[in-house]
């Protein structure tokens, strides 16, 4: 790898970083960076979990310090994120993840039209205990989540951040708790794709250094700025990975 090529990694790290550690949608910026330096594409999908699991980590820290994570709720969850994330990174390496960007698009609009007709949804918490019911679903919802990061990654954070929205939490305490479960499909993720051969650690851990510093930029950002600031900027990721879905679906099928 070139100089100018490794410069690319490090600068793109950084951004992807930054933005995924509030709302997600990092991978809109990582993925396509490794795969400009030539990886096939499972390649770049492992890549990318080695390096994004540094970057979810870092930014986990931050919000555990600043106490925006509910261990007694998401840490009996981890597990579920953990293990779905494997057998969606299992399918990825049988299955196109393209399938299923039809049902992206629908789910991403979904989620911003809520969102945008919600005004006052995400300014503070609401969250009440779950009763078993509500607690099934969750679990039901979080282990496709879960899968799709596995499968196909980009917007995880999105769709955890939207979950944790829909059961109360603000959305500065919703984004410490998506990151915290996106950390646990991060790694069972990477653990498939390291044993089937389909990792490239020089460039993983070259961007995943870059991903320590923009995560940790990116966090302590959003918890100076607030509510208002993740909101702002969860709305335009969604849009920008509403764009992408439709533009990689439109251009494989016209």
């Amino acid at each position: 790898m070139d100089i100018q090529m490794l410069i690319m990694i490090i600068i793109f790290g950084f951004l992807a970083a930054f933005i995924d550690a509030v709302v997600g949608g990092g991978g809109l910026i990582s993925t396509p960076a490794l795969l400009a330096t030539g990886m096939p594409p499972a390649v770049a999908l492992g890549t990318n979990k080695l390096a994004s699991s540094f970057g979810s980590l870092t930014s986990t820290i931050s919000f555990i310090k600043s106490g925006k994570v509910d261990f007694n709720i998401v840490g009996k969850l981890f597990p579920l994120s953990f293990i779905a994330s494997i057998l969606g990174a299992l399918t990825a390496t049988v299955l196109p993840p393209a399938l299923l960007k039809p049902i992206i698009i629908v789910m991403l609009s979904i989620v911003l039209v809520y969102t945008l007709v919600k005004k006052d949804w995400g300014n503070e918490t609401t969250y009440k205990k779950f009763s078993p019911l509500r607690m099934l679903l969750f679990c039901s919802i979080l282990v496709l989540i879960g899968y799709y990061d596995g499968f196909i990654g980009g917007g995880t954070g999105s769709f955890l951040l939207f979950a944790l929205l829909f059961v109360g939490f603000d959305f500065l305490r919703a984004a410490g708790n998506a990151k915290f479960l996106n950390f646990a499909s991060n790694i069972g993720a990477l653990l498939l794709f390291m044993v089937v051969g389909k990792v490239d650690y020089m460039v993983g851990f070259v961007m995943g250094a870059s991903m320590i510093a923009g995560s940790y930029a990116g966090s302590q950002f959003a918890l100076r700025k607030g509510v208002s600031y993740v909101k702002m900027l969860f709305i335009i990721v969604t849009l920008l990975l509403i764009g992408k879905n439709a533009y990689d679906y439109i251009s494989m099928h016209f």
